[in-house]
């Protein structure tokens, strides 16, 4: 079997930027341009998630018109 059969199968990676909490009555009163404060600072790593599962973490880089994420550390599983 070739290693190609690997370039078939999709992963979904999500990068967790921080979290709040919050009343479901509070976002249920939010309206288009409502801020929600998050757990984090502009500094914090992130988390990369692939198919909702912590594989790694990174920082936010922004190039040009388009926000990245750099890979720092690989989580180990």
């Amino acid at each position: 079997m070739s290693g190609s059969s690997l370039d078939t199968v999709k992963v979904d990676i999500s990068v967790v930027v921080g979290r709040a909490k919050l009343p479901m009555q509070q976002l249920l009163r939010m309206g288009r341009g409502a801020v929600i404060e998050l757990d984090s600072k502009q500094a914090d790593q992130v988390v990369i998630l692939a198919n909702n599962h912590p594989v790694a973490r990174g920082d936010i880089v922004v190039q040009g018109e388009k926000i990245a994420v750099t890979i720092t550390e690989m989580l180990k599983s």
